[in-house]
């Protein structure tokens, strides 16, 4: 089949939609999400700030769709979204120094930039920088989906193309999204705004977007 029938018979789908409890998420409808993702399935799902899109991090097929419905280039840094810390420092290269920095927001509503190790496949890193974002959201709709998953999820924001602000009501994602996705969970209003994204790259933290989380611990006086 070729990936212009492929991606045809994907928008003719409609996606499911499970209304998932905020505080107490439903064991049989986590199962079923990432039954989903593990067969290449495209999810959107709530965290601690804004809605994201997700799936399965070596899907090539699954990221490209991502990448065509968020109209991302090469250049995007892609976001593991990790269950806890100790996973974090899987897939990216964590001295003691950043360790602390990370204990002290983790989780929360930040995406840190580091450099990937080798755990990360190629496609999600940055073409010349070799980074990768990373977060560990304290919604517990996200962090049941990562203990079902056993692995990050690979994410974006759910902002779309035009748009500088998130999608933050389930049923407007349904009526733009549920012929291009696989799978939208409700788990109730999102953030208006993403997450704060903090590059713990190089010699100094530096602010590379405000969003939920508070810059003002990674701000470096001049």
């Amino acid at each position: 089949m070729s990936s212009l029938s492929r991606q045809s018979e994907q928008e003719e789908n409609v996606s499911q939609f499970f209304q998932i409890h905020a505080e107490n998420p439903q064991p049989r409808l986590i199962k079923q999400a990432v039954e989903i993702i593990r067969k290449g399935g495209v999810v959107v799902y709530p965290t601690d700030s804004s809605y994201a899109m997700g799936c399965q991090i070596g899907d090539k097929n699954a990221i490209e769709r991502v990448r065509r419905l968020r109209q991302l280039d090469k250049n995007h840094n892609f976001t593991l979204i990790c269950c806890d810390l100790s996973q974090m420092g899987l897939f990216a290269k964590i001295d003691t120094a950043t360790f602390r920095l990370l204990k002290a927001h983790v989780p929360g509503p930040y995406t840190f930039i580091l450099n990937a190790t080798r755990e990360v496949p190629r496609l999600l890193l940055h073409e010349k920088r070799r980074t990768i974002g990373l977060r560990v959201p304290s919604n517990p709709i996200a962090l049941a989906l990562l203990e079902e998953l056993g692995e990050p999820l690979m994410s974006v924001s759910l902002i779309m193309p035009g748009e500088d602000e998130p999608m933050t009501d389930p049923y407007e994602i349904r009526q733009a999204l549920e012929h291009h996705v696989d799978l939208i969970i409700d788990g109730g209003f999102g953030d208006l705004k993403a997450s704060t994204v903090i590059n713990l790259a190089g010699d100094e933290p530096e602010v590379i977007r405000v969003g939920c989380g508070d810059p003002a611990p990674f701000m470096v006086e001049a």
